[in-house]
């Protein structure tokens, strides 16, 4: 009913910054949160961040003052800055929406890998 499709992933230097981006469509409305997620090698996925449709925002304690979430509704387009990246940010970073009490999709994630 709702595809999530993330690019902007890459490989970046320690310090680096990237800018994630994930486009809906199909019928994508009454997505009142949107949010991403990071998946490390071996480990299991992760809430990075996420945003309702009001724009308040909620951040991982490792994300919190690097990474900025945001969402424009009107494009049907949601986004992550990450700045300052570290190696332990190397991950594959999913695009998530949901409605209240009901469905949620993902996308099919995007690899961010940061190294010197």
């Amino acid at each position: 009913q709702v595809q999530l499709v993330e690019s902007g992933g890459g490989l970046v230097q320690p310090g680096g910054s990237l800018n994630l981006s994930c486009v809906l469509s199909g019928n994508p409305s009454r997505l009142y949160v949107m949010g991403w997620y990071g998946q490390a090698p071996g480990k299991e996925r992760e809430l990075v961040a996420t945003i309702t449709s009001g724009g308040v925002t909620n951040y991982a304690d490792s994300a919190r003052g690097r990474f900025i979430i945001s969402r424009d509704n009107a494009k049907n387009m949601g986004y992550l800055q990450l700045n300052d990246l570290k190696p332990e940010d190397t991950a594959v970073y999913y695009c998530t929406a949901g409605r209240v009490r009901s469905d949620t999709f993902w996308g099919q994630g995007t690899q961010v890998t940061v190294s010197a």
